[in-house]
């Protein structure tokens, strides 16, 4: 675990940080190849992408404010800086780029489910990569594991930024997930596209919130709950991003096959 990858004096570049910015070009660049095969001029795909990652950048840590609370990141300048370095609630950042996606499209004029189809492999592939940064920084830690697969944390930087416990054998949650997100982001890319509008995001939503609740079942950290059902509240959002996939995928499938297309 190396929560800085480069520490030269005042210099830091921490290692999350890094594998986000290398999430990001990789994403933006997949999308660009991918914008043609569904009408979308590929730098239009571009400008929208970076805008769309701007926006789940400002959800994720409105999310994260909304789950762990206010008081700790507003009321000190410490805790300013720890908003700004912390990378924030994944969910929170679709939602922010899902919300910024329907009024950019309007204003590009592209249709919201084949740009959604072109983006969605790429997002699978940005949060696998931003998987490799939470191990690196050790933040997203499992609960105590007893396999023979289970990893243990040292630095006591990473202890000191995000609270992960040291010397302790945990499951390794972000290999876990981000393993997961490679294999669906690959399923996405050669079997994903359909001639009806929406399959490709539809599948990315339906398999990213199996595989998110799932590993949710794993995770130590704090990371919030829902009321009533004992649900973490990644997992509240992934089953509501469940169903809404599986509505999307029920509503095209039925179009194919009024148009004699299934």
């Amino acid at each position: 675990m190396h929560p800085e990858l480069i520490h030269l004096g005042p210099v830091v570049l921490p290692s999350y940080g890094a594998a986000l910015g290398v999430a990001f070009l990789l994403a933006v660049l997949l999308l660009r190849r991918r914008a043609p095969a569904y009408g979308i001029d590929p730098e239009t795909a571009v400008d929208m992408g970076i805008w769309l990652i701007l926006s789940g950048l400002l959800g994720a840590k409105l999310l994260l404010l909304l789950v762990e609370g206010p008081s700790y990141y507003l009321t000190s300048l410490h805790g300013l800086l720890e908003l700004f370095r912390a990378g924030g609630v994944f969910y929170g950042g679709l939602l922010g780029a899902l919300v910024a996606a329907v009024f950019f499209v309007k204003v590009r004029k592209v249709p919201f489910l084949s740009f959604a189809d072109a983006a969605a492999p790429c997002v699978a592939l940005g949060q696998a990569i931003g998987r490799v940064g939470c191990l690196a920084a050790g933040c997203c830690w499992g609960a105590r594991c007893d396999r023979p697969w289970a990893i243990t944390f040292t630095s006591p930087k990473a202890g000191e930024n995000v609270g992960v416990p040291l010397h302790v054998p945990l499951h390794p949650t972000q290999i876990y997930e981000g393993f997961g997100l490679l294999v669906l982001c690959g399923i996405l890319v050669l079997f994903g596209k359909g001639k009806v509008p929406g399959r490709t995001f539809s599948l990315y939503l339906v398999g990213a919130a199996v595989l998110r609740f799932t590993v949710e079942l794993f995770r130590g950290d704090p990371r919030g709950t829902v009321p009533v059902l004992g649900l973490s509240t990644s997992q509240g959002i992934a089953i509501a991003l469940f169903f809404v996939g599986a509505a999307i995928y029920l509503s095209g499938l039925r179009k194919a096959r009024a148009a004699g297309e299934a």
